[in-house]
């Protein structure tokens, strides 16, 4: 069974470009993106199969995507914030 891939969306890429770090489909299984710093891989982010923010503004709306990323933010709130670790990346770029 082939497994599924993540189309990376231009909000990812945006926010990739503003933290200066290129995204690339993962290489890992059950992971959505893979993240690298100067042609270096940094991280591994997003479980492949759970919503994001700017997938769910597509299948959702706004307003249900506004509320799963106010719930996102709050649960990963103790690793969201340390810089260039897996938690930072998939906060600043699927929410």
């Amino acid at each position: 069974m082939e497994r599924q891939k993540y189309k990376i969306t231009n909000y990812t890429k945006r926010r990739a470009k503003q933290w200066g770090v290129e995204v690339r489909p993962s290489t890992r299984k059950n992971k959505k993106i893979d993240v690298f710093k100067n042609g270096t891989k940094i991280a591994s982010v997003g479980a492949l199969g759970m919503g994001d923010y700017p997938t769910f503004i597509a299948t959702r709306g706004k307003r249900f995507a506004e509320s799963r990323r106010r719930l996102y933010k709050q649960r990963h709130s103790k690793d969201r914030f340390r810089k260039n670790t897996p938690g930072f990346y998939a906060d600043q770029l699927l929410w």
